[in-house]
């Protein structure tokens, strides 16, 4: 692990959720995510720094700290999108580590297999790849 590791992709989320550590570790088995880089918890247990690889680009992650103007909040209105080979599989794979199927792959009038997901804390993730002939 990196002290400093290379951010990729041109967009990179920083998601917020409430065990940041607990959803890194879950990324790892739903995602195949490697952790890049974290910070130690506090006395309360919360992290203010996951870095974490997933596909090929980088994701954060932290808990929420209200007492620094970051308050908890429900993850609404984005989903995070992972344009990979094998729609099935990832789906197939995040769902046997717990995630709950929204919406199951399937050939998309736009030409590529999408499927989603939400994660247990509450992260919806959209798996979206091409079509297999």
């Amino acid at each position: 692990m990196s002290e400093n590791p290379e951010v990729k992709g041109g967009a990179v989320p920083y998601v917020m959720v409430n065990g940041a550590l607990k959803a890194a570790e879950f990324y790892q088995k739903a995602f195949a995510a490697q952790i890049a880089a974290s910070m130690p918890p506090d006395d309360k247990g919360r992290t203010m720094h996951v870095h974490l690889y997933i596909n090929g680009g980088s994701v954060m992650l932290s808990d929420p700290f209200p007492e620094h103007g970051h308050p908890a909040k429900e993850p609404a209105a984005f989903t995070i999108t992972l344009p990979v080979a094998d729609v099935d599989a990832w789906h197939q794979r995040a769902v046997g580590a717990g995630c709950a199927s929204t919406m199951a792959p399937a050939d998309m009038f736009w030409g590529d297999r999408y499927g989603q997901v939400k994660d247990p804390f509450g992260v919806e993730w959209a798996i979206n790849g091409p079509i297999k002939a």
